[in-house]
């Protein structure tokens, strides 16, 4: 949007007697992306373009159109109409951004390269250098507003406790910005976003379900069915649930082979140590943080099982599938869905609000801190 800007493709446009401030012309950005190599071609730049109008981006001036047409029509980022929807989570992940960049462009950064435990952190701060900051640059007007703030950003996943056992504190407790916000990220790394998602009528949690492939020396993935029988399955991507019980699908000719025997005899056990309820999970002081993730699934799912209920936890997790690039980890209570939310219920219905929403799962669990 700023190279826009500045290259005077974002400009005030007149149509209709009646003058669009800060808008441009579909066309001429196809080119541009296409000129400038953002989009290997204008097939490709379309695409880039729908998905920047589905992440309420970009919109067509008067929103006539709900798609990108490549043509002489007026579109504007929403960000310079005042358009663009600030949840808590973007409001939280902008004032991380701008904290962000203010410390690494100043001489003499709090932000450094430390070692703990024999282990190198890159960007570290302590807890009570990063309070002294804010106060002292009026970031925050106390102490107690910029351990608030500093809780918001572990919360949401900007920052972490260098070995992830620790909430915000204002003491010398080591944490780093986990998000390196001055990584270049090329659009085209949008298109590897699947666009679909293979629903079922299964009740299960169909998340971790995955991809068979019949290579060795891939590594197994537990997969947990609604009867509560476990399949130990080979396994490099999660597959659909369709694919599992036999119906065709493109990701295989032949019907899928168990690395062991189809039924194991028991239920699964949990992997809790104890059983949790509400109340302690609430309780004022009690040892858990509050996390926000956000995944984005793939064409399949989102890479984790939910189990148990009021509260249901994590109880397994692709690692090498969307919810554990986003953080999520086995134990894990669930605590909001796409902002609903869930404590008091079942996997069950949390799994049918799951696959009923949108792509992108916005979730609050809750982790033990250790």
């Amino acid at each position: 949007r700023l190279r826009l800007h500045d290259g005077k493709l974002i400009k005030d446009r007149r149509f209709h007697l009646r003058t669009y401030p800060n808008c441009f012309v579909a066309k001429e950005l196809t080119d541009w992306l296409v000129g400038h190599k953002e989009a290997p071609d204008r097939e490709s730049a379309i695409r880039l373009l729908q998905k920047l109008m589905d992440h309420y981006i970009i919109h067509h001036v008067c929103d006539e159109h709900s798609d990108y047409k490549d043509a002489k029509l007026l579109y504007r980022f929403r960000k310079d109409d005042g358009t663009f929807p600030l949840s808590k989570d973007v409001k939280v992940f902008m004032r991380g951004q701008s904290l962000y960049e203010k410390l690494v462009s100043v001489e003499e950064s709090i932000l450094k390269v430390r070692e703990e435990n024999s282990v190198k952190y890159q960007r570290t701060f302590l807890g009570s250098e990063m309070i002294d900051w804010l106060v002292q640059e009026g970031e925050v007007e106390n102490r107690q507003e910029a351990v608030e703030l500093g809780r918001a950003l572990l919360e949401h996943g900007i920052i972490q406790h260098v070995s992830n056992r620790h909430h915000f504190f204002d003491s010398d407790i080591l944490y780093h910005f986990w998000i390196n916000f001055r990584r270049r990220r090329r659009l085209t790394e949008l298109l590897n976003e699947n666009s679909a998602r293979a629903l079922s009528e299964s009740p299960d949690s169909p998340f971790c379900l995955r991809k068979l492939n019949p290579d060795p020396g891939n590594t197994s993935f537990l997969s947990v069915q609604t009867n509560k029988e476990i399949k130990v399955v080979s396994a490099v991507r999660r597959s659909s649930i369709t694919s599992l019980s036999g119906n065709s699908n493109a990701y295989f000719s032949a019907p899928p082979t168990l690395l062991f025997p189809p039924v194991a005899e028991c239920n699964p056990k949990s992997v809790l140590k104890r059983p949790v309820t509400n109340e302690e999970l609430l309780s004022p002081g009690a040892p858990y943080v509050k996390k926000t993730l956000t995944i984005v699934g793939d064409a399949v799912g989102w890479g984790f099982v939910v189990r148990g209920g009021r509260p249901c936890h994590i109880q397994a997790v692709d690692p090498g599938g969307p919810a554990a690039a986003a953080g999520m980890k086995v134990c894990q209570f669930v605590f909001s869905v796409n902002g609903v939310y869930v404590l008091h219920l079942d996997y069950q219905t949390i799994s049918s609000l799951i696959m009923t929403g949108p792509r992108t799962l916005v979730m609050e669990v809750m982790e033990a801190i250790e």
